[in-house]
């Protein structure tokens, strides 16, 4: 006698072989469990505009106090680490920039400094310079989105137009020196696509006297107000102890007591050349992480000037022909093309650069076989690229260590116990960015 397991998924036969119907297991399971009882389960998300994205979380509920809390992933599922390993080590900066897209940056960085570490090269001064510069612009931009978006989740308003206008500031820097506002693919392995654009310093300056001007106004809008203390103070609360069973890094563990920042315990790219403080706090709840992160913007424009002085003219690439690729590019009205000086000179002078250049672009360069893991911290924690070469161009295998899916297993920790509307103010303290999570 054969039995039919009730959790299987249905199928069906197509012509393309035997198709499987998911349904939501867990969904069913809580329905049966809280069958005849006075709780009751719902669905917050993944439509909601509270859970930061698509979220999906199952509650359930007696009353108003949320007794279990499930969170439901993969809503925004892109295939990024698989699509990797189609393309050439240099291809796989434009995917991976868009896995937490609200910190492409860094992304990008992780990404080259894993694949940099099996080549067995460093990039030149000015280089790594720049990835400081711009990394910490993006710091700014990322933590303004947290504190934007935990606004508009709770009602203030203001602190979300405050935010968001701020961020315009960051983003529109970040155009000018990249080229783009988001998804920069500026960072490449062995260095950056090319040097900082004329009128750099003073665009950064400015940026700098705009930023210190306005940063204070979050302190003056939001850190004294009473509804918003009431909101956050004591709510989502996880101890120390917590956030190291979980894995839990960034400003969680910071707010936590825990000073743990990989640019000062595991320093890379010279981070530890640079004068700046990691804010730390013993509160571990939603307020004292909101305050973390208006520090670190503080922080990051100490770094960002420090940096502005420690430009030295120089190259921006590795001199390796080999592996150097687009050292030469020079962005049009376009976007996109070498300079005319260097296809003028490998059209006319040289067809072994030609042909070097040709393989270089549709082949990419050989990365020797190996592995390497190396970690940087993102503005919300341990970001690291675990990166396998079989010793072609193409990656063997990438995965991508992304805080935002590792630090979303304290929210059920933070909620459970505690009332529906914390919910919201636990999850936005998290700063979780789903196309990370999900890639």
């Amino acid at each position: 006698m054969t039995t039919t397991d009730p959790y299987a998924a249905s199928s069906r036969e197509t012509t393309e072989g035997t198709v499987y119907t998911v349904t939501g297991g867990d969904w069913d399971e809580m329905i049966d469990q809280t069958a005849g009882d006075e709780r009751i389960v719902i669905n917050m998300g993944p439509q909601h505009p509270s859970t930061h994205g698509v979220l999906r979380l199952v509650l359930e509920l007696q009353g108003e106090v949320v007794t279990d809390a499930r969170l439901v992933i993969g809503y925004l599922h892109t295939g990024i680490e698989k699509n990797c390993e189609y393309r050439t080590w240099t291809q796989g900066v434009t995917f991976v920039t868009r896995a937490d897209y609200l910190a492409p940056l860094f992304n990008e960085t992780a990404y080259c400094l894993s694949t940099e570490r099996l080549l067995g090269i460093d990039v030149p001064e000015r280089a790594a310079t720049i990835r400081v510069l711009l990394m910490e612009i993006n710091r700014i931009g990322s933590h303004l989105v947290a504190l934007a978006t935990g606004g508009m989740e709770l009602g203030a308003l203001t602190g979300m137009t405050n935010g968001f206008r701020e961020r315009e500031e960051v983003l529109h820097l970040l155009e000018f020196l990249t080229g783009l506002r988001m998804n920069h693919a500026f960072i490449r392995p062995g260095g950056v696509v090319q040097d900082l654009p004329e009128g750099y310093r003073e665009r950064i300056t400015s940026f700098l006297e705009v930023m210190r001007g306005r940063l204070p106004g979050f302190h003056k809008l939001l850190t004294g107000n009473r509804i918003w203390r009431q909101r956050l103070e004591g709510v989502g609360y996880l101890p120390l102890d917590g956030c190291l069973a979980l894995g839990v890094t960034g400003p969680i563990l910071r707010s936590a007591g825990l000073a743990w920042d990989l640019r000062e315990v595991e320093p890379y790219l010279g981070y530890e050349n640079y004068d700046f403080e990691v804010p730390t706090d013993t509160a571990a709840d939603s307020f004292a992480r909101y305050l973390l992160r208006v520090e670190e913007m503080s922080q990051s424009l100490r770094i960002i000037e420090q940096a502005l002085d420690r430009l030295e003219p120089g190259p921006v690439m590795v001199e390796d022909a080999k592996i150097a690729w687009p050292a030469k590019l020079s962005i049009g009205a376009d976007g996109m093309g070498n300079s005319l000086d260097h296809v003028r000179k490998i059209m006319g002078q040289s067809m072994e650069s030609l042909i070097h250049h040709f393989k270089l672009v549709t082949e990419g360069f050989k990365v020797p076989p190996g592995q390497a893991y190396v970690p940087i911290e993102s503005p919300r924690g341990e970001l690291g690229a675990h990166l396998v070469s079989d010793g072609g161009t193409r990656p063997l295998r990438v995965h991508l260590r992304d805080p935002s899916f590792v630090n979303l297993q304290a929210a059920p920790a933070m909620s459970e116990g505690g009332m529906v509307s914390d919910v919201i103010a636990a999850l936005a303290s998290l700063d979780p960015v789903m196309g990370g999570c999900d890639r």
